[in-house]
């Protein structure tokens, strides 16, 4: 590794030099099977021909011009992310943490426009948001947090998939005026919302006047089987954030809102240099457009179905799988021990993973995988995993 990066990741020793739909190679031409996808950011895979054809046309003409001018692929964009989220305005940034921090400062400056000089944000305990300070703020992840105070004021944290938590919080603080929660908390282990839950959500900010925002930066792009994590309920937020899958690979993230919260932003709230240039949003469109065209939320539907099938079939049962988690290619499998060295056997036979939350396994593969890869996949899971419980008993 090299002495000139700072040691911020746990890097594992491979770099890819190739990639091809669900497969990367290294310089030596070991190939190695995609179950991560960047963390959900590759959902077309690696050098879709769509997605490369679009970006090499967009290079040719135009890179970059300042948020000073109209950026018409962004107005294209913003059109088309509201029809597809029930939403009314976009604001482009460049991440997920970019679009949560626009998410925040939107609900603080919605609170203080109606006399709220003190607002405050409910999230839920073991929620990620990013690792800005403010996002870091909102994250109830202890272990993300640690060491990173004092934290921003603002936030407070109740159980996630908690009614009643919210309701107490709101009894107890006047000033809280939004509630931003994940629908699949991805970090906090593959947890999704219970049915209700999001809803219940919806129905009480509505009583109470506070803004409901979901961060869909992970869930977001048809990942879990639908364009958005929220669909599954139809519990409409008034701030959507997005990011990782929108690019696939090209950085770009989204802040949507829509009613009061979609007004409360004026020239000069908020901004980003880089965010909603003309290369990201022709990335962003060229990603939707290759996912309607083909279908790809319903295939993120029945592939994660029939993943979960086989993993259930050859695993259900055994003491090591406490549990299978997510919503469409957004899977976790709860084991019943740490196991984060899994992810280096995986490396070893070429398959990559992911462990959230010490014993979680999460799989989050290309939408574009082939009903043999998704096989493929499987058998190499299940095959680590009897190994892994048989010398771990």
């Amino acid at each position: 590794m090299s002495d000139y990066l700072m040691p911020t990741y746990a890097r594992l020793p491979v770099a890819f030099v190739r990639g091809e739909g669900c497969w990367l190679w290294d310089a030596d031409g070991k190939r190695y099977l995609d179950g991560l996808s960047g963390i959900a950011v590759s959902g077309l895979g690696h050098s879709h021909p769509r997605l490369v054809a679009a970006l090499q046309d967009q290079v040719g003409q135009l890179l970059h011009t300042s948020n000073l001018y109209r950026v018409p692929l962004q107005e294209q964009l913003a059109e088309r992310l509201c029809g597809l989220a029930g939403m009314e305005r976009a604001f482009f940034c460049n991440s997920g943490a970019e679009a949560n921090e626009a998410a925040i400062k939107i609900a603080r400056l919605h609170a203080h426009q109606r006399g709220n000089q003190s607002p405050v944000i409910l999230t839920t305990e073991r929620s990620f948001h990013g690792r800005t300070l403010g996002t870091l703020s909102a994250t109830g992840n202890t272990k993300a947090r640690e060491g990173f105070g004092p934290h921003m004021p603002g936030f407070t944290q109740v159980p996630y998939n908690d009614l009643q938590a919210v309701e107490a919080a709101g009894d107890a603080d006047p000033n809280i005026c939004a509630v931003l929660v994940e629908p699949v908390q991805g970090e906090g282990g593959v947890t999704p919302a219970r049915e209700g839950y999001l809803a219940g959500l919806r129905a009480l900010c509505d009583r109470r006047g506070w803004l409901l925002m979901f961060d869909e930066v992970q869930t977001g792009i048809a990942r879990t089987g639908e364009w958005f994590g929220f669909q599954h309920e139809t519990a409409q937020p008034d701030v959507l954030t997005l990011a990782k899958g929108l690019g696939s690979g090209v950085p770009v993230g989204a802040c949507l809102a829509r009613g009061s919260a979609a007004e409360t932003f004026g020239p000069g709230s908020h901004g980003s240099t880089f965010g909603g240039n003309p290369l990201a949003c022709r990335a962003a469109l060229a990603t939707l457009e290759t996912i309607s065209d083909k279908a790809l939320v319903q295939r993120a539907a029945s592939l994660g179905a029939g993943l979960r099938e086989r993993f259930e079939a050859a695993l259900a049962g055994r003491p090591i799988l406490r549990e299978i988690r997510g919503r469409g290619l957004m899977l976790g499998l709860v084991l019943d021990r740490p196991c984060t060295e899994l992810v280096r056997r995986a490396l070893d036979r070429g398959l990559l993973i992911n462990v959230t939350a010490e014993s979680v396994v999460r799989l989050l593969p290309p939408l574009v995988m082939s009903d043999a890869e998704a096989d493929e996949l499987a058998d190499r899971l299940i095959e680590l995993i009897n190994e892994f419980a048989a010398n771990n008993a």
